[in-house]
C-alpha cells in the first residue's frame, strides 16, 4: 500500500486553508483560484479582495479571523503524521485523474486504506437503501463477479444496495482479488455513517480497499453532502449499475451524473408491480442498458479500456487488474479489446476440481438436465451426482427444473 509523506508544502497548506474557510464550497473555492491564480495568492489576499470576487459573507468572516483556520490545518497535519488518514491533492500523481474531468472537481481527497485502488478501473453499483431480498442477492453477486474479474467496485457506503455491493466485492477467497472496493463518504473521513457501519469500514480498510472523502474531517452527514458524494462515485467509475431503486432514490442522481459524464448506465429490471424497482424501469425507458448478468456489463465496459493490464505510474497498482484509462474514455473511436485481451472470468466461489467442467456449463439463465447431458457428455447418474454436490455446496440452485449459478 502506498503511503504518502504527511508533511505539507506551503501551497498544500494554503489549499487546506481555503477549503476550510469556504467550508468546502466547490463554487467558492474554484472562484478564488480563478481570481487569484493559486491557493497561496488567494490565501494571502485581503478580505476586500475576496469580497470583490463575490465570496459569501460567512467565508469572509473566517478569512478575516484566520486563527481557527491555522489550528484546523495543524490538526490535520498532526493526524496525517499519526497515520489516521492520508491526503491527496489534485496535482499529485496518486490523485485519480478521472476526477479532473468532472464538473466541479475536488481539490483534494482524504483517504483511508489502499489508495492504489483509485488508479484501478472501477464500476459503480448503487441502489435502494431498503432493497428487496432478491435485489440484495443480485447486488452481492454482481459485485463479487465483477471484482473477481479484476474491477474495483465503487459505492457510497449507504444502507442496502451500497453495503451489499461493498460486501460482494470483499467476498473473495483468492488474495489477489481481495479488497477491490472503494467507499465514497458523504461525511468527513473520520465520521462513520451510518453509525453501525464501523465493522464494514474496518473490513474495507483491513482487506485492501479504500475510503475517501472530499469533506473536511469531523464533517457530519447532511442532505447536501450525499449528492456531492454521488458525483464522485460516478466520476471515479467507468459505468454505473443500478440494481434496484425507487423513482425518488438518490441512486438516480448517480445515474444521471454518470450519463452526463458520457458514461454508460446499466439497470436491472424487475416485476412491473415492484415499486422498489420503479427507478430502474424509468432508467431503462430513458435509455439505460437493461442487464440481467454482469457479463453484459463487461462486454460494454471493456471497450473503454486500452488494455486490462497497464503498468501503473508512481507506485500505483501492480496486479493484473484492468487499469482505468481516462485518455481512452475521451476517444469515441477507441478500439475494443480482442478476446485474448479481455480479463478472464474467474469462478466466483470455490469449486472442487472434479466439478469445474460441469460448473462451467452453467450460467445465470439456467440449463435443463437434457442440455447438460449433451454439453458435458456425462452419463446421467454421474451428472446428477455432480449437480447434487454443487447444489449442496451452495454454488448452484435449481429453479423450475433448470440448474443455474447463484
Amino acid at each position: 500500500m502506498t503511503v504518502l509523506p504527511p508533511t505539507l508544502s506551503d501551497e498544500q497548506r494554503a489549499i487546506l486553508a481555503l477549503w476550510y474557510e469556504v467550508n468546502a464550497s466547490l463554487s467558492a473555492y474554484h472562484k478564488l483560484i480563478t481570481a487569484f491564480g493559486s491557493a497561496q495568492q488567494a490565501w494571502s489576499a485581503k478580505v476586500g479582495a475576496w469580497q470583490q470576487s463575490g465570496i459569501h459573507h460567512s467565508h469572509l468572516k473566517r478569512h478575516e479571523e484566520p486563527q481557527q483556520t491555522l489550528e484546523s490545518i495543524d490538526n490535520i497535519e498532526q493526524a496525517l503524521q499519526a497515520g489516521k488518514y492520508q491526503l491527496l491533492f489534485a496535482d499529485q500523481p496518486e490523485f485519480p485523474a478521472q476526477l479532473s474531468q468532472i464538473f466541479d472537481p475536488p481539490p483534494l481527497l482524504f483517504c483511508r486504506g489502499n489508495i492504489a485502488r483509485l488508479q484501478q478501473a472501477q464500476i459503480a453499483i448503487v441502489g435502494s437503501r431498503k432493497p428487496t431480498t432478491h435485489a440484495q442477492k443480485i447486488t452481492f453477486d454482481m459485485a463479487q463477479y465483477l471484482a473477481q474479474v479484476g474491477y474495483v467496485i465503487t459505492s457510497g457506503l449507504a444502507l442496502g444496495v451500497d453495503k451489499r455491493a461493498h460486501l460482494g466485492a470483499l467476498a473473495q477467497t483468492d488474495p489477489e482479488y481481495q479488497g477491490r472496493t472503494i467507499g465514497v463518504m458523504g461525511t468527513g473521513i473520520d465520521v462513520c455513517y451510518p453509525n453501525h457501519h464501523d465493522q464494514l469500514f474496518t473490513q474495507i480498510i483491513e482487506e485492501g480497499g479504500c475510503l475517501i472523502s472530499e469533506l473536511l474531517p469531523h464533517t457530519q452527514p447532511h442532505k447536501h453532502t450525499f449528492p456531492r458524494r454521488n458525483r464522485l462515485v460516478a466520476g471515479l467509475s467507468l459505468a454505473t449499475i443500478v440494481t434496484e431503486a425507487t423513482i425518488k432514490s438518490g441512486s438516480l442522481i448517480t445515474a444521471r451524473l454518470t450519463s452526463e459524464q458520457g458514461k454508460q448506465v446499466f439497470a436491472v429490471p424487475s416485476h412491473i408491480d415492484n415499486t422498489n424497482a420503479e427507478g430502474c424501469h424509468h432508467l431503462i425507458r430513458e435509455g439505460a442498458t437493461l442487464i440481467y448478468h454482469p457479463e453484459q456489463v463487461l462486454d460494454d465496459v471493456n471497450v473503454q479500456l486500452r488494455t486490462p493490464s497497464i503498468k501503473p505510474k508512481n507506485n500505483g497498482p501492480t496486479d493484473n487488474s484492468p487499469q482505468q484509462s481516462v485518455d481512452t474514455l475521451s476517444q469515441p473511436n477507441a478500439k475494443p479489446l480482442t478476446s485474448s485481451q479481455q480479463p478472464s472470468v474467474a469462478i466466483p466461489m470455490p469449486v472442487s476440481k472434479h466439478l469445474i467442467a460441469v460448473y462451467e456449463q452453467l450460467d445465470w439463465h439456467g440449463q435443463d438436465l437434457d442440455a447438460l447431458l449433451v454439453s458435458t457428455g456425462l452419463a446421467p447418474p454421474e451428472l446428477i451426482g455432480q449437480l447434487m454436490e454443487l447444489e449442496l455446496s451452495g454454488t448452484i440452485s435449481v429453479q423450475g427444473g433448470r440448474y443455474l449459478r447463484v
